[in-house]
């Protein structure tokens, strides 16, 4: 999946630093995690939507669920908000990037099907 995902090419990983630096920061101001932060201020930002964080470890899974007990001020949503707003965000994770992990699975199962 990284490998066509724009998002996780190096040089966009190494731009998009400034977004975790942010995170990482309010986190540890808020006593949560970096993903806990992320969660709360979507649920909070989009009342319509129910967030499917991926995880493949038990403590993901409770961290994730931690984000429903963190609750951000309006002045912290706020913040969060303006910092969002003079971060550029490098690469994407459109329907291109998503429709080249289908191609990606076909070549795969093509490859395998031939052996």
């Amino acid at each position: 999946m990284r490998r066509v995902i724009t998002r996780f090419a190096p040089e966009n990983v190494e731009a998009n630093q400034p977004l975790l630096d942010m995170l990482h920061d309010f986190a540890a101001s808020k006593g949560a995690t970096p993903a806990q932060i992320s969660l709360a201020w979507m649920l909070q930002k989009y009342d319509f939507v129910v967030p499917i964080p991926g995880m493949r470890k038990e403590e993901r899974l409770k961290e994730n669920f931690g984000a429903s007990e963190i609750v951000l001020t309006e002045q912290e949503f706020n913040e969060i908000e303006q910092a969002l707003s003079h971060i550029v965000i490098y690469g994407n994770r459109t329907d291109q990037d998503i429709a080249k992990l289908h191609d990606l699975a076909q070549v795969n199962n093509s490859n395998i099907t031939q052996r």
